[in-house]
């Protein structure tokens, strides 16, 4: 495993549609291992490969639900190829977010409260995901990261934390 380089604005790679993939070789279980890595060295709770400068249908997200609750909550691992929303709720909800390849900047943008993501896992084969709130929230943005969207697209307001300000997840 290795750490690879996450871009930044205004690379060309974060407005681009990403890849359908349809190899599952050595190569992309190198890549997913890699952006595990990356995500969390950064740390983010959730990376898209065209942030690492590879245009491939590719997110991965590791969240705790129960975080707010419980401090050392176990965090779950997702990795999902070819992800598209196959659901979402009528039911939306304003959100602060940040981003890894958007530095020093947040934003508040209305997501869906619910979807189901279907896709594929790291072996090819076929997953469905029922998701909700933040994590929900987390799916959103990284699937937008595949369609050559960024948040900052989407926001109602965005700003530069003041130096004391918390940083919400980067996402």
């Amino acid at each position: 495993m290795a750490l690879r380089e996450i871009v930044y604005t205004p690379d060309p790679v974060l407005r681009r549609k990403a890849h359908k993939i349809t190899k599952f070789d050595k190569d992309l279980q190198v890549l997913i291992d890699d952006m595990v890595e990356t995500m969390r060295e950064a740390p983010g709770v959730g990376l898209a490969a065209p942030q690492v400068g590879v245009s491939s249908r590719l997110i991965v997200v590791e969240y705790a639900e129960n975080e707010e609750e419980e401090e050392d909550a176990p965090k779950k691992l997702y990795v999902v190829i070819n992800p598209e929303i196959d659901e979402a709720s009528e039911d939306m909800e304003l959100g602060v977010e940040g981003c890894l390849s958007v530095p020093r900047m947040m934003g508040e943008v209305n997501r869906h409260l619910k979807i189901t993501v279907k896709g594929l896992n790291r072996q090819g084969k076929p997953v469905k995901l029922k998701l909700q709130g933040w994590l929900a929230r987390i799916f959103q943005h990284e699937i937008d990261h595949l369609e050559g969207i960024l948040y900052t697209d989407r926001a109602t307001k965005l700003w530069r934390p003041a130096d004391d300000e918390e940083v919400q997840d980067n996402v």
